[in-house]
């Protein structure tokens, strides 16, 4: 280097040897950081030259990162950026080569004079290792630690005014001797868990004192692999003692690390030891079983066991020569391809389907009507229509083609009606729910080019029962929705139409399978929702629900003892008595169903064994007064049926829950203007039911006794009760006629009646549905004379005596039938039958 070239370097010093003002700057660019390599203790080659002992106050200084060099070793250092190579260079042309090391603050921010820590090491150059334009390595002497007095930047070198703090010379003691002791047998320890740090040990302690401590403690913590800022504070403190205490302390965390580390490293390797000797084991028992030929490889295993599948199935001829196309071109693929495990699993599905195995169906007319009888209490009329479709099959030798669709509320037991079905036929039974299914894909199926895709429900069905002709169940029908993906309802209608799913092509398969012979039976709330195409390919079974008197015979043959066994309670420990069960259904499950009733038990029932498992009872009887403290307050109260008032009527009507009572309310506002109003959330059929009513009552004042112009000189209102449920339907037209008659003619109704009929503006009522849900409905109320449509009077026969006794029932063709019931106490026969209580 040039003379001049090194006058660059030089800083102009004031008087008192600080750096002028003038050349102050305290901008830098060097952002790179420069890494002493951590626990590296090196001697210098033969031949080095040593700087002298006497470091000089003012050196240049270079900050560096993450972890601060401590005294008395030898260190490496690589340093990146043209300012710090600046500092060495001038560093190099001075005599003594002297160099500061000082520990950034923050690693992450750029050089200041700010970010330098207030104590460091100086020592000399030992060996340029290699120095260009960015980068340079160079062999560092650590001598002594100092404080930092001050530092300036200058030319882009920092500089710094130090004073150094030279290791005190102890005289020898016990006390200095334990100390190294200790940390040479901490040393010995770490050396046994880590071998890495036994070359750096034995070269220390080779050219070291074992009487001094101190180097022994700086030593000891540049093996450590703490972080830079607790390592900075060990270098801060200049007393041996505490020192040692420190670095003592900082052992022992570096031996529980290695210990803990090497704890890991002995359980991975335990782990894949065990991996790798069962990986041979079962790679010498592969070879052993092949040369016995007990074992093939994978791919001849898998072409083998679908070939021996095929030999067992009946498949038709576009299914058995799809399989041996697929099945010839699995031979030929490598077992790694993506294609093969498209194509193991395409065959895997297509042979594990029961082509051609059938069970043979029981037609025992007797023995359904057991199993019928065993798992259901009434619903006679059902169990009726269900053997006389066993019986036909009996005649026919087949049940195929056949469609099933069990309506009614919730809870009435259709999916277990559906279960004794397959049970009475002696087939398998699947059950699964259409209730919000949007997808196309799950009736069926996905194309096999899409990842993941597998066959639809139907396939998956038939798999999982084993037969092709199971009793396939699908719940809540009614629910079926539709979406972008397609329309899952018009794709049932392949699979249920008799004359196109005996070839039904799944998306997946894409061959023929025969559902012909499977029993389809769906299961639905209401037939309103269900599209007109797929209704028209079933045959509609109707479960209207349970009178009061059902439902206590249910509760005390299934659902008591289902649920004493369930809540692990023995016979006897609860008991409810037939009263008890009544009150329970007519205040906290009036609902058409048993559902409800089963959870209320339930809760009874949880409640008691509570008591006998606190030893405060030993059996639980619960009386009527007692339900309130099992079930709390009564969630219905008694439906009331105002009688001896003008102007009210009460109304039959059905809902998806069962039948309801309604009582439809008129009054009249005289007024200048004629007006008609309605209220009480009424649809818009009823809104319609309702002026028909108004206009035909008003075409028929006369009649009535009442003057033509009542009407030009009222204001008519007529309410629904119960304004907050929404109500629709054209049933409550004779209804509404009748309240309003009763209103104008100043005469209440007859009491305890009950009516339902579409009405038409000439006066004919029309039949409506649900009439076994309203004649449940009227029973529970208290009703005893009920106006039902002439067009009804076979839907009425029809219904089991037990529903009709006691009940004095009027079929009406004209509303002149209506009003005469109505209004009349002495009507016996005159518009109907009546059936009357035994």
């Amino acid at each position: 280097m040039s003379e001049d070239e090194k006058n660059d370097f030089e800083p102009e010093l004031e008087k008192d040897g600080s750096v002028s003002d003038e050349e102050k700057d305290h901008s830098t660019s060097d952002a790179e950081q420069d890494k002493p390599s951590a626990g590296t203790a090196t001697v210098p080659d033969e031949g080095l030259v040593i700087a002298a002992s006497e470091l000089p106050d003012l050196i240049p200084v270079i900050p560096i990162r993450p972890r601060p060099a401590f005294p008395n070793l030898f260190i490496p250092i690589t340093i990146t950026g043209k300012g710090r190579i600046n500092a060495l260079k001038r560093a190099l042309n001075t005599p003594h080569r002297a160099l500061g090391l000082i520990l950034a603050r923050n690693p992450e921010a750029e050089d200041s004079v700010d970010n330098f820590c207030r104590v460091g090491v100086g020592g000399t150059v030992v060996k340029i290792i290699q120095v260009d334009e960015d980068t340079a390595n160079f062999l560092f002497n650590c001598q002594e630690r100092f404080s930092v007095r001050n530092i300036v930047l200058t030319r882009g070198i920092f500089f710094a005014q130090v004073e150094y703090h030279p290791a005190p010379e102890l005289p020898p003691s016990r006390e200095l001797k334990a100390y190294s002791m200790a940390i040479i047998a901490a040393l010995k320890e770490l050396v046994q868990i880590n071998p890495l740090y036994s070359e750096e040990i034995k070269t220390f302690l080779t050219r070291s004192s074992m009487g001094d401590p101190g180097k022994l403690a700086d030593f000891a913590a540049n093996l450590t692999t703490v972080e830079g800022a607790e390592l900075q504070q060990l270098l801060e403190t200049f007393d041996v003692r505490k020192r040692v205490d420190r670095v003592l302390v900082l052992l022992k965390k570096e031996l529980d690390i290695s210990r803990l580390q090497s704890k890991i490293a002995k359980q991975i390797e335990e782990k894949m030891s065990q991996q790798q000797r069962e990986f041979f084991l079962r790679e010498q028992l592969k070879g052993i079983k092949k040369e016995l030929g007990l074992e093939k490889e994978g791919k001849d295993s898998d072409v083998e066991k679908f070939a021996e599948r095929l030999k067992k199935l009946t498949l038709n001829e576009e299914a058995e020569k799809a399989a041996r196309e697929e099945l010839e071109k699995l031979s030929l693929m490598e077992s790694s391809s993506a294609e093969y495990i498209v194509s193991r699993n395409y065959l895997d599905w297509l042979t594990c389907l029961p082509w051609g195995k059938y069970s043979k169906d029981s037609y025992h007319l007797e023995r359904a009507h057991k199993i019928l009888n065993r798992d259901h209490y009434g619903l006679d009329d059902v169990k009726e229509r269900i053997l006389e479709f066993i019986a036909v099959g009996k005649m026919k030798g087949d049940i195929s083609g056949s469609i099933l669709c069990l309506v009614g509320p919730p809870g009435v037991g259709k999916t277990s009606v559906g279960r004794s079905i397959a049970s009475a036929l002696n087939r398998s039974f699947y059950r699964f729910s259409l209730g919000g299914m949007r997808d196309e894909a799950e009736i069926k199926g996905h194309r096999r080019t899409y990842i993941g895709a597998l066959p639809g429900r139907f396939i998956q069905a038939i798999k999982v029962a084993g037969t092709s002709n199971p009793v396939i169940m699908l719940d809540e029908i009614d629910k079926i929705g539709a979406s972008y993906q397609g329309d899952p309802a018009s794709a049932l209608l392949e699979v249920l139409d008799p004359e196109q799913n005996s070839s039904f092509r799944d998306h997946y398969l894409d061959v023929p399978f025969d559902l012909s012979h499977v029993l389809f039976i769906a299961t639905a709330n209401q037939l309103d929702t269900i599209p007109a195409p797929l209704l028209d390919r079933m045959e509609v079974i109707r479960l209207a629900g349970y009178i009061l008197e059902e439902k206590v015979e249910i509760a005390k043959r299934y659902l008591v003892p289902k649920n004493l066994t369930a809540h692990g309670l023995k016979r006897g420990q609860v008991s409810l008595k037939p009263d008890t069960l009544t009150a329970i259904i007519n205040d906290y499950a009036r609902e058409a169903g048993v559902r409800g009733l089963e959870n209320r038990i339930k809760k009874i029932m949880r409640r008691a064994a509570m008591k006998i498992a606190k030893g405060e009872a030993t059996k639980v009887v619960p009386q009527r007064k007692d339900l309130q403290e099992y079930l709390g307050k009564p969630e219905f109260v008694e439906d009331e049926v105002f009688t001896g008032v003008l102007g009210v009527a009460t109304g039959l009507a059905w809902t998806s829950l069962g039948g309801a009572t309604l009582q439809i309310e008129a009054t009249s506002t005289p007024s200048k203007t004629k007006g008609f109003k309605q209220t009480g959330q009424l649809g818009s059929v009823m809104v319609e039911s309702s002026e028909i009513a108004y206009n035909y009552v008003n075409t028929h004042l006369k009649e009535n006794g009442v003057k033509e112009d009542y009407f030009d000189t009222h204001f008519i209102h007529l309410h629904v009760p119960a304004g907050a449920t929404p109500k629709d339907g054209p049933s409550a037209g004779v209804t509404m006629a009748t309240a309003l008659i009763s209103l104008i003619r100043g005469i209440p109704v007859r009491e305890k009646l009950g009516m339902t009929g579409e009405l038409t503006l000439t006066g004919k009522v029309f039949p409506i549905g649900g009439l076994k849900e309203k004649t449940i409905a009227a029973r529970r109320v208290g009703l005893k004379t009920l106006i039902f449509p002439e067009g009804n009077r076979k839907d009425f026969e029809e219904l089991p005596d037990y529903l009709k006794e006691g009940l004095e029932v009027h079929f009406a063709k004209e509303y002149e039938d209506v009003r005469r019931i109505a209004f009349s106490e002495n009507t016996g026969g005159e518009s109907g039958d009546t059936s009357s209580a035994s």
